[in-house]
This record gives structure tokens, C-alpha cells and sequence, in this order.
């Protein structure tokens, strides 16, 4: 067993009962059988109609109007894909869907588990991700985060999640978390990227704070969804005070009070919070009072040409001013030349983080070679 394997075990050992939805991988769930469905309308039925035609498969009818389809696995994902490009989005997502083993009729209990068929496509197509979830080939990469005055001393890293193929290479954040969000599989991606966070900075026994991202929308009830990844840093042995939970996707986060909740309950258990991609958008700027984070991250596209965009460089220093004015250290990401950086020292950014100063990499680092110096 891999050191990073021993600390994800030990996490797992001490960790209390948690919810159910991140816990639990749908792993024992059909990829193949009977498929019911309840169109929306009678084209989008004669749609799908069309696509089982093709596989030479009949519809039959069952019970509140809906129709069966019967296929096996090796169907499973060409029909998937034909659907998908057969039927809108909308389409999708407004007709309901159940999969149950061949033979078997829905149960009572089943209807627990129907979902839009846009989910349920999506998941058929996710095998390559309930593998790396499974398997746990997930991996760490941490970017350095400098101080904007001192751009050689690390004040911390941000840690970001990879994938790893069965071959070894990685699979990029984006495929993940979009897969995982098509899929319903958020819940349970969002609580194993913590994990793997913790894990891997526990490993290199990571120097300076450590930000952690996570998506609110992945999040039902702080109490139950977040205490595993509380005991899991109690268990690496990391200091409370040195993790910054990073809020991302603000714009899919429609509720303030509950992100609200979730930042007390951070706070309440001695963490800090960091507000992510501060500038792009009006969510965003409308959340720093009501969330009031300890940190603001400005989105790197406000960053990318600031000194050369009057515009962006209006708005980033009244953010920078607001934040230097409310006591809120400021954080500029994205710094990818030696004028950008210039830029945020002169208007009073307390961090830096971008490929000028350092691309994420597989182990932290205690000290840079003077970014911008």
C-alpha cells in the first residue's frame, strides 16, 4: 500500500457515518435491462422511438402511459450516445427515466430512482469515471500561492484535482467535474477531491495554508456532508487554521442562505473561507457581503491584461480597494506575465498565484526562485 493509500485509509477509519448520497457510488445500479419512460410530449416519444428502431428494438407499453425498452450492455452505450444526439437538452431533462435489471418490474422503492433521462444517458456514458472513483485514481496537484509584495516567499498552495487513466495519464478537472455533474455523481466526486486533497497534502506535509475547493451545490446539509472532511483533516494531523475552503461554480449556487450556512459551519470549526472568481460575474460581487470571506480570489480573466485594459483595471482596483477597506486579504490568480504582477503589487493585492510564478505540480513547493523579483 502506497503512503498516500495509508493516509486515505487512516481517514477512513476514524471517519463518522456520513451522507448517504456523497458516500454511496451507483455502482450496483443496472447499465442495461429495461428502460421506462415518460415523455414529455408525443414527438420527443416518436424521437426515442426512432432511435431503439435503429437497434431493432420494440417499445411495449406500461403503466401512467409510459413505454419499456429492452437492451443489453453492449447496447447500452451506443444507444446512450444516439439519444443524446436525437434529443435536446430540454428534451432530455424533461423526460423521466427508470433502468431496472432485465425481467424485473419496477418496485415501489424504484421510484426513488427515477431521474431524467439526461442524467441517466450521462451516467450510462460515466462507466470511465465510477472506475476512477472506485478505484480511488485520483491525484493532487498544488500551485503555489506567493505573497503579491514578496513573490519568492510561499504563503501557500492551492490544491486541484487530476484524474489518472487505468494507463496512467491524466484526465483534466474539467472532463470530471462536467461528467460528474451530467451524471449526478457531484455529490461523490466534490467529497472524494477533498479527500484526495487532504490526503496528498498530509503526505508531502504540505508548508503554509492549504486551499481546498469545494462546489456548494454538492452540499446538502453541512453538518452531514462536511464533518467527514473535518475528521479527515483532524486525522492528517492539519492544523484547522491552515485550510482555506475555496467556494467555486457561485453562479450555479442559487441560495445564498445555504451558502451562508456552509461558511459558518467552516468557520464555526476554525477554517477560512475564500471566495473564488470575485469579478466574474454579478453573483459574485453580490456574495462578498453577504458571505463576507476571509479571502477574495479575482477571477483571472479580470487579471489576464490588467495593466493594458482600462476597463478591467478600474474594476480590479475598486475590488482590491473594497477588499483592503473591509479588512479581506485580496488574491489574484491567473498572473501569467511580469506586467500583470507589477499591476496587482501596485494596487494592493495581499497574494499571487498564476504560471509566472509557478504551474501546479505533483509536490509542493517551500520556495520559489523570485518570481517578478
Amino acid at each position: 500500500m502506497s503512503q498516500d493509500r495509508e493516509c486515505r485509509a487512516a481517514v477512513v477509519a476514524c471517519r463518522p457515518s456520513a451522507c448517504a448520497r456523497c458516500e454511496r457510488l451507483p455502482i450496483d445500479e443496472p447499465r442495461a435491462g429495461d428502460l421506462y419512460c415518460w415523455f414529455p410530449a408525443p414527438h420527443v416519444a416518436g424521437k426515442a422511438a426512432a432511435v431503439f428502431r435503429r437497434f431493432g428494438i420494440r417499445p411495449r407499453q406500461t403503466v401512467a402511459d409510459g413505454v419499456a425498452y429492452r437492451f443489453s450492455e453492449r447496447e447500452s452505450e451506443p444507444i446512450a450516445e444516439a439519444l443524446e444526439q436525437a434529443l435536446s437538452q430540454i428534451e432530455r431533462d424533461d423526460t423521466r427515466a427508470l433502468l431496472c435489471a432485465e425481467g424485473v418490474a419496477p418496485s415501489p422503492t424504484d421510484l426513488a430512482r427515477v431521474e431524467p433521462l439526461s442524467r441517466l444517458v450521462m451516467r450510462v456514458r460515466s462507466g470511465w469515471l465510477l472506475g476512477v472513483l472506485a478505484d480511488e485514481r485520483l491525484v493532487t496537484h498544488f500551485q503555489p500561492i506567493v505573497h503579491a509584495a514578496s513573490p519568492d516567499a510561499v504563503y501557500g498552495h492551492e490544491a486541484l484535482l487530476r484524474g489518472e487513466s487505468p494507463t496512467g495519464d491524466l484526465i483534466p478537472p474539467g472532463r470530471l467535474f462536467e461528467t460528474a455533474r451530467g451524471a449526478g455523481l457531484l455529490f461523490q466526486l466534490d467529497l472524494a477531491a477533498r479527500r484526495a486533497a487532504i490526503a496528498g497534502a498530509a503526505r508531502h506535509g504540505l508548508p503554509g495554508a492549504l486551499f481546498v475547493n469545494f462546489a456548494p451545490t454538492a452540499i446538502y446539509d453541512p453538518a452531514s456532508c462536511l464533518r467527514t472532511t473535518v475528521a479527515a483533516i483532524d486525522a492528517a494531523g492539519i492544523a484547522r487554521e491552515q485550510v482555506v475552503f475555496e467556494i467555486v461554480e457561485t453562479e450555479r449556487a442559487h441560495d445564498p442562505t445555504h451558502l451562508r450556512r456552509i461558511l459558518d459551519y467552516y468557520r464555526g470549526a476554525g477554517f477560512r473561507v475564500a471566495l473564488d472568481d470575485v469579478g466574474s460575474g454579478y453573483s459574485s460581487l453580490n456574495l462578498i457581503h453577504l458571505l463576507r470571506p476571509d479571502i477574495l480570489k479575482l477571477d483571472m480573466e479580470l487579471v489576464r491584461n490588467v495593466h493594458a485594459d482600462p476597463y478591467k483595471a478600474r474594476i480590479a482596483a475598486n475590488l482590491l480597494d473594497v477588499a483592503n477597506a473591509l479588512g479581506i486579504e485580496a488574491l489574484a490568480e491567473g498572473i501569467e506575465t511580469e506586467e500583470e504582477l507589477a499591476w496587482v503589487q501596485a494596487h494592493g493585492a495581499t497574494y499571487a498565484q498564476g504560471y509566472l510564478i509557478a504551474r501546479p505540480s505533483a509536490a509542493p513547493s517551500a520556495q520559489l526562485a523570485g518570481a517578478g523579483t
